[in-house]
């Protein structure tokens, strides 16, 4: 009976409207990730963006602007830990972040029309669609059309020899001794050399270095256990 008192038909009315338009805008966002064999796609980013409605129009209506606005606050941060799930390490490699970030932006989605934003969440939709097609040839040429010879960084690379029942302990050293040195590793590559030996390459993003600084971390590098020899040169300039 309190609920049928309590009823308001505008109210639902326009709750209906709001999460209608989270559903629809989050299915539009999913719909382009479905179509490329993404993973997190069309339910993933739909179910996202509903939700993110769903909470922030029952602060509405429960609290008023001042309580959608705290739970706003925690939709974000929720979708964050949401978004880390997406994310995979693969040795140096990192992929994901795209998809986590778009999960982030149906839950902006999400957010606008629960608090009855409704052209806002259309627009938010159309800049999220934007992001991940408009800009995608952009991204494409750059990497295909190398800058200047003049403007680019030399690449510099870090090599190990070390026994092959090490490699794994040493490659994971020399990416904690370099990054602890702030000189983040872009790749690492491992080559079978002789039986019983590996040599690591590991490929640090284009920047500048100090000599010493690299010296020093050959230097920790040769103290692992099971490395023969460990030595560093810097190869072509960065493209």
């Amino acid at each position: 009976m309190q609920s049928l008192q309590s009823f308001q038909l505008a109210a639902t009315m326009n709750t209906v409207l709001c999460l209608f338009v989270a559903f629809v805008c989050g299915g539009i966002i999913g719909l382009e990730r479905q179509i490329r064999q993404r993973t997190a796609g069309l339910r993933t980013n739909t179910l996202v963006a509903l939700g993110a409605a769903v909470f922030v129009d029952l602060a509405m209506r429960l609290a008023g602007a001042e309580g959608a606005t705290r739970v706003i606050s925690y939709v974000v941060s929720g979708v964050g830990f949401l978004g880390a799930g997406a994310i995979m390490k693969e040795g140096a490699n990192i992929t994901g972040l795209n998809t986590a970030a778009t999960l982030w932006g149906s839950a902006a989605v999400g957010a606008c029309a629960g608090s009855g934003l409704l052209p806002e969440a259309g627009i938010a939709t159309l800049f999220v669609l934007a992001s991940n097609t408009l800009l995608r040839p952009v991204v494409n040429y750059i990497d295909r059309h190398p800058v200047a010879e003049h403007a680019g960084e030399a690449t510099y690379y870090f090599y190990a020899i070390c026994q092959q029942d090490a490699q794994a302990d040493v490659r994971e050293q020399i990416q904690e001794l370099l990054e602890a040195a702030n000189y983040p590793v872009r790749t690492v590559e491992k080559h079978d050399i002789q039986p019983n030996k590996t040599e690591i390459e590991a490929e640090l993003f284009a920047t500048a270095v100090h000599a010493q600084e690299l010296d020093q971390v050959i230097t920790q590098i040769e103290a692992l256990p099971g490395v023969l020899q460990a030595f560093w040169n810097a190869g072509p300039q960065n493209n």
